[in-house]
């Protein structure tokens, strides 16, 4: 006896939901490692101009995006196209660096690959120092009084 199971067959699907990366269509692709004094960004943005390619950074947000033009404007002559089929448009992505250390962020565009290095923020040690003890009450400086002065009419 075989048991009736109608959704065993969409289970080819899974692998695309599972996906991670391009969750919308403006979005590309990114992998962040983390390196010895901080993190490394790469994204693969292929067939960009270096020029198109800008990295804004605000309130502990690096925001990348990238614009691509296609080769023909005039949506009505597209010069002699059979076939478009490579995307154009704007992308971009949000990447959360309240942990870097801001402003020694660099980034490279090369063959294609974009590499962003986030060094790590600098954790500072707290100071400690010895208290030297004296005999009765701890002196505490008086606050500073204003001092009035008149001027004659």
């Amino acid at each position: 006896m075989k048991i009736l199971m109608p959704f065993e067959n969409m289970r080819i699907w899974q692998p695309l939901f599972d996906r991670q990366g391009m969750d919308h269509p403006g979005d590309f692709s990114l992998d962040i490692r983390e390196t010895e004094n901080g993190w490394e960004l790469t994204a693969d943005l292929p067939g960009f101009q270096k020029e198109d390619i800008h990295l804004d950074l605000q309130n502990d947000w690096l925001t990348i995006e990238a614009e691509r033009h296609s080769d023909w404007e005039d949506k009505d002559k597209k010069q002699g196209y059979i076939r478009c089929e490579r995307s154009f448009g704007r992308y971009h992505r949000c990447v959360d660096v309240s942990g870097v250390e801001t402003a020694d962020i660099t980034a490279s565009y090369e063959n294609g690959v974009l590499t962003v290095e986030l060094p790590k923020k600098k954790v500072q040690k707290p100071e400690s120092r010895r208290i030297a003890l004296t005999d009765g009450k701890p002196e505490v400086a008086a606050p500073a009084v204003p001092v009035e002065t008149k001027t004659e009419a």
